[in-house]
């Protein structure tokens, strides 16, 4: 890890430099805020739309947590007010695709407005069904060909238990099962999906072991530990090695987000 550089010195040094100097972006590894993403929509076939969303956390380590309100609210509101079931946890810096928002057939050229504040910064991102923004969460070419348009398509994922209730003192037990397409290969071979783990939602800090694995043979499982009660939503991100964990984040596919929700009871 390289090594820190203090903000007085970060300061000094800024001020120093020769005219036309080309300044280099300094890490911050905590202080900064969140930077909410649109990332396009997609259809259904009843004709409603999916309105994909992702954020960039400008931290380096810090993960911040931001409650559904003023300072993480969609505008207009919905049923449940600010809340669209969008994260509260967010983890270091760019994260793609997280959430998605489904509005109806007959949405229009109405638009969604999210806004996150932490830190002092308050960013806001528009969201529309421009087609401009039409995406395919479905299939991609990479790691495929282009004669067919299915030749790559994201994993299918199954959590077993998605909704648990434990004890603080105890973990959960997270189980999942996973088949792909076999796409991409390398050498002849499939690359292979690999899941990663993260909190979602909730009060407290989560801990996971392991966070991230490969899959071997369709399964995967991990443990998960809380530092305090509440209810939490956590998220798996299984990608088939030709998207989001693979680094490629031109490409909307090919890994599918799962989500389990763990309610975590006062040990006695």
């Amino acid at each position: 890890m390289p090594k820190r550089l203090p903000g007085a010195i970060a300061i000094v040094l800024a001020c120093t430099l020769p005219a036309g100097s080309q300044l280099v972006q300094l890490r911050h590894w905590s202080g900064q805020g969140v930077a909410p993403v649109y990332e396009g929509f997609d259809s259904n076939p009843d004709g409603s739309f999916n309105m994909w969303f992702g954020y960039m956390n400008r931290n380096y380590e810090e993960a911040l947590d931001i409650a559904v309100g003023p300072a993480n609210s969609f505008e207009p509101a919905g049923a449940n007010g600010g809340d669209r079931g969008q994260p509260t946890h967010f983890l270091i810096r760019r994260q793609k695709d997280v959430f998605k928002v489904t509005v109806p057939k007959d949405f229009g050229d109405r638009t969604l407005v999210w806004t996150l504040a932490a830190h002092g910064q308050t960013q806001q991102v528009t969201g529309s069904l421009k087609p401009v923004w039409m995406i395919d969460h479905q299939r991609t070419t990479r790691g495929g060909n282009i004669e067919t348009i299915n030749s790559n398509t994201p994993p299918a994922v199954k959590i077993l238990q998605p909704e648990q209730t434990i004890a603080l003192n105890a973990p959960a037990i997270l189980q999942i099962t996973a088949t792909d397409d076999g796409l991409p290969q390398r050498r002849g071979k499939p690359v292979g999906m690999t899941i990663a783990w993260g909190k979602y939602r909730g009060p407290g800090n989560v801990t996971f072991d392991p966070v991230e694995a490969k899959i071997v043979d369709g399964v995967a499982e991990a443990r998960a530990t809380f530092s305090a009660p509440g209810e939490y939503i956590l998220q798996a991100v299984v990608d088939d090695g030709s998207g989001e964990l693979a680094g490629n984040f031109g490409y909307h596919c090919c890994w599918t987000n799962a989500q389990a929700k763990i309610v975590v009871k006062e040990s006695k």
